[in-house]
């Protein structure tokens, strides 16, 4: 079990506050100010039972496209029409590429659309140890279990349950709404690219954006008791770098000192003991500002005090676990090696596989810039596979950061909204080339363990989330 902030952590933690409100502009969180989600219409058992449905669709993607199941995709659209017969009689709905769905909900007026974003293929489940099979969609003891079930097909889910429930009911949006439905997410693929060409060409900016990211989480922030619902404001670049080294090769027998796998050994080690510098970033601040105003008493008092504490901040949560970790600083993981094929020959050429998540206020070109001190050794190639840079943190001074923020409350009254930064890649990224609000908040309630589960094995979701996320959506579409 990970150990908890001890409470002088939590104190610093908290004292990165007051400067918040000025860094990550307009933001106001917001606590039992509205009602709470109607969720009559929606039908929680129906809604499980189509996402079970979906599950039992195995489209799982591969960076290797020739292991792409491209039959099951093509049933999985066709799935989606049977199960939504009503959304898919008044929404209009294009393929872009191979598989992303574009559906156009057209509004009364001509205001700038809001997009509701998900993806329907999952990760591979080899190698993993899962208690029930994955593409079974087992609906048990109040829990639909299967690859997809949060990522991402449960959000999908919720979007089209709730569209489904107003269609039905004659509803028609004030504003446009569309559906974009990516194919190829978990391999950073096309489809949510294809989406953002296709507004570009047609002159749309959407007013606002919402795709997976946080969650309704509860036990997250240090002396903040209950559930905080965290709304993803922006995300880590993502960065994928080969370390190479090469020798002449020969027998094993007779092995040279300083050969490619030492010094490959070496540089890995030297960017281990090296890790990128702890920094605050306002996204991170504005969580802590949020989740600060609901602290007891003494620590209340303590986030008064920020400006002064912030690099202290850095330090605690630097050493806080893997994910507090991840949210103040560029991180690097050594994924893959590769040597010498044969056990009795000299490698020719060594490798390693970095993945890197690049913190906000860093680039790509910085970050590799950085390697190269770090290893500071001419031997070791560095050769950058694929990069880009964070996004844009979008804004939270405006009425769409509200009503996103108010339908969260409204799904989750007793819950604190704060913002988040993802430390994990999205199709949303996509988006923030045409729209400064693109928000990321998958709108369900989970534990800890169920988060554990996303690309691991027993994924899982409860009825009841899947319930209240429909209702999120159906909430956030009346409202705008």
């Amino acid at each position: 079990m990970r150990r908890p902030l001890a409470l002088a952590g939590a104190a610093a933690l908290a004292a990165a506050a007051g400067a918040t409100a000025r860094r990550v502009a307009g933001f106001r969180p917001a606590r039992g100010t509205v009602d709470p989600v109607d969720l009559t219409g929606l039908d929680a058992d129906a809604a499980a039972a189509r996402l079970a449905d979906l599950i039992r669709i195995p489209t799982v993607s591969y960076r290797d496209r020739s292991q792409i199941d491209q039959a099951a995709f093509a049933e999985y659209r066709a799935r989606l029409a049977e199960l939504y017969p009503a959304t898919h009689a008044a929404l209009e709905r294009e393929q872009l590429g191979d598989g992303a769905l574009l559906y156009r909900w057209r509004g009364s007026t001509d205001e700038p659309p809001l997009v509701l974003m998900a993806h329907y293929d999952v990760v591979p489940v080899e190698g993993q140890d899962w208690s029930r099979d994955p593409f079974s969609g087992l609906i048990e003891d109040g829990v639909v279990h299967g690859r997809g079930a949060i990522d991402d097909k449960g959000s999908m889910v919720a979007i089209l349950e709730a569209v489904e429930a107003l269609v039905t009911e004659g509803f028609t949006p004030r504003r446009d709404v569309y559906l974009s439905f990516g194919n190829d997410e978990e391999v950073t693929g096309v489809g949510a690219q294809l989406a953002v060409a296709a507004f570009t060409e047609r002159g749309i900016r959407p007013w606002a954006v919402v795709d997976e990211g946080g969650a309704v989480v509860t036990g997250m922030f240090p002396g903040v008791p209950g559930q905080i619902a965290v709304v993803g404001l922006a995300e880590k670049g993502s960065l994928n770098v080969e370390l190479v080294t090469t020798d002449p090769g020969g027998h094993a027998a007779s092995p040279v000192p300083g050969g490619a796998p030492a010094r490959l050994a070496k540089a890995i080690l030297a960017v281990d003991a090296q890790p990128f510098p702890a920094r605050l970033n306002d996204v991170v601040l504005g969580m802590v500002d949020a989740a600060g105003r609901h602290a007891p008493g003494p620590l209340r008092a303590v986030f008064a005090n920020a400006r002064a504490l912030g690099p202290v901040l850095a330090a605690v949560l630097s050493r806080a676990g893997r994910e507090a970790n991840a949210l103040v600083r560029t991180t690097v993981a050594v994924t893959r090696l590769e040597g010498s094929k044969a056990s009795n020959v000299l490698a020719t050429t060594a490798t390693a596989h970095l993945n890197i998540r690049i913190a906000l206020g860093e680039t790509v070109d910085s970050t590799v810039a950085r390697l190269r001190r770090v290893i500071a050794d001419e031997s070791v190639e560095l050769r950058v596979l694929t990069g880009n840079d964070p996004s844009p943190v979008s804004r939270t001074d405006n009425e769409a950061y509200a009503l996103v923020a108010a339908a969260a409350q409204a799904a989750y009254p007793d819950a604190v909204v704060a913002p988040y930064l993802m430390v994990q890649a999205s199709d949303s990224r996509h988006f923030s080339q045409i729209c400064d609000s693109v928000y990321r908040f998958m709108p369900f309630d989970v534990t800890r363990e169920e988060l554990a589960a996303l690309h691991a094995a027993d994924e899982r979701i409860t009825v009841a989330a899947l319930h209240r996320g429909a209702g999120f959506m159906r909430h956030l579409i009346r409202s705008v």
